[in-house]
């Protein structure tokens, strides 16, 4: 009988307070209020940037001149045997002050390694898109787990009850669809929003009914009936944290068209992000939504650039990178630039991460196939030590070489930087107590400031 945002109708907050407080059934604690952590952390929210489909660490962030003579060598003598090394396509040049080289694929980007920490030593568990999506999301490349998004807002609930804790702003699905944001076992309410550009961010974001005071009838009536399909469920928890989550869906009735409406940002602020006035399409109207939604209280808004098609996997050729690096870069550098110049870089933690990376050599005679065996991924902001590079691959980018970082090290690193310890964030289902790392993971110290 419960309805979610996306199937129909919400509930007025007023309604809830007065119906749960006769029902004993509805727990009174609300999962989305404000937590402490488990120490003082330096991150008060996230933003994640998700690339999807695999970017190749020797061609952006991790630079191979040895790559590039050896897959000379093997041109020059035609050799048939051994290694069909290819070469990286873009050269690479230092950044910042700090000197850390990234390649002609992000140039904006690289004007702002004075504020990130780059490891170029990430490792995963698998070399299919689907695994590791979910690895690199989840902790687990086997079976569906909560997302760190949800363990966040799990941990952490949110300090505006108008908006989720968790975002997801994905205009199309990624491989694993939904399960990269989904709650699993943990209550539904941490299950991030999706929000995508358009007329319909969210579905029925917009009241439908024709006055406030029908609407109100309206939800009254499906309350009564949720409520008489609790009591015969009273073993089922996850109904009343729906009917919960009723109370943050009707104030984004009120809130997120003010969050979603860039009319009032300045003609400034909208080229800082590549955006024309207007427009919702590209990567820059998902970076400044992100700002818009963290400066308004939101947890974790996690972005991802494209879907399951068409992104990062270049098997046939490498120079699809390029305009998939055009729509992505300048947003990047202009999201990094506004929240250090808002004062909000030093309690917002930016992390920029693909789900593996590709191999030296070549798929086909111009592309590169996937590799999980090493990649590289980035951090910044609060906590994080920037203008640094964290971990080491060999010449030829195939093998970690120094410092290893497994995704269950990334992950429980983006927890510390939140003040959790990963191994006591847990949860108690089906019998045992679960975590995003699972029972692996180590904090990687040497990326804190």
């Amino acid at each position: 009988m419960i309805r979610s945002l996306s199937a129909g109708s919400l509930l007025l907050p007023g309604i809830l307070q007065n119906l749960f407080a006769e029902d004993p059934l509805i727990d009174q604690t609300n999962p989305l209020a404000p937590k402490k952590p488990h120490f003082a952390g330096k991150a008060k929210r996230v933003i994640f940037m998700y690339m999807s489909g695999g970017v190749s660490h020797m061609d952006s962030f991790d630079p191979k001149p040895r790559l590039t003579t050896a897959a000379n060598e093997l041109k020059s003598k035609k050799k048939a045997d051994g290694p069909r090394y290819l070469k990286p396509l873009w050269d690479f040049k230092p950044g910042g002050k700090c000197g850390t080289e990234v390649s002609d694929l992000f140039p904006n980007i690289r004007e702002c390694m004075d504020d990130i920490c780059l490891i170029r030593s990430m490792r995963g568990d698998h070399n299919d898109h689907f695994q590791a999506t979910l690895g690199i999301h989840c902790g687990s490349v086997t079976v569906p787990r909560p997302s760190v998004g949800s363990w966040v807002s799990y941990g952490l609930g949110t300090v505006n009850q108008n908006l989720p804790s968790f975002v997801v702003l994905a205009p199309q699905m990624p491989y694993a669809g939904s399960q990269v944001w989904s709650s699993v076992f943990l209550p539904a309410c941490h299950q991030g929003t999706r929000v995508i550009p358009g007329d319909e961010p969210i579905p029925n974001l917009n009241r439908h009914s024709a006055t406030p005071q029908i609407q109100e009838l309206e939800l009254s009536l499906l309350d009564r009936f949720n409520r008489k399909h609790l009591r015969s469920h009273p073993g089922d928890s996850s109904l009343a944290a729906r009917i919960k989550s009723f109370e943050t869906a009707f104030g984004m009735q009120q809130e997120m068209p003010e969050v979603l409406d860039l009319s009032k940002e300045t003609d400034a602020t909208l080229e800082l992000y590549g955006l024309e006035r207007g427009s919702s399409k590209g990567f820059g109207w998902q970076c400044l939504v992100a700002r818009r939604m963290v400066e308004r209280g939101v947890r974790f808004v996690e972005l991802i650039d494209v879907g399951s098609h068409d992104n990062w996997d270049a098997h046939a050729d490498m120079q699809s990178h390029e305009p998939l690096a055009r729509n992505v870069d300048k947003p990047i550098a202009g999201l990094l630039k506004d929240l250090k110049s808002r004062g909000m870089l030093e309690d917002t933690l930016v992390v920029w991460t693909t789900e593996f990376g590709r191999t030296p050599t070549s798929d086909g005679t111009k592309g590169r196939s996937h590799h999980h065996h090493a990649y590289s991924s980035w951090l910044a902001g609060a906590g994080v030590k920037g203008g640094t590079v964290y971990g080491k691959t060999d010449d030829f980018g195939e093998w970690v070489v120094e410092n290893p970082v497994h995704v269950h090290d990334f992950n429980a690193t983006i927890l510390h930087l939140l003040g959790f310890d990963h191994e006591k964030l847990t949860f108690r289902y089906a019998g045992r107590d679960f975590r995003l790392t699972d029972v692996h993971g180590e904090v990687v110290k040497a990326v804190l400031a």
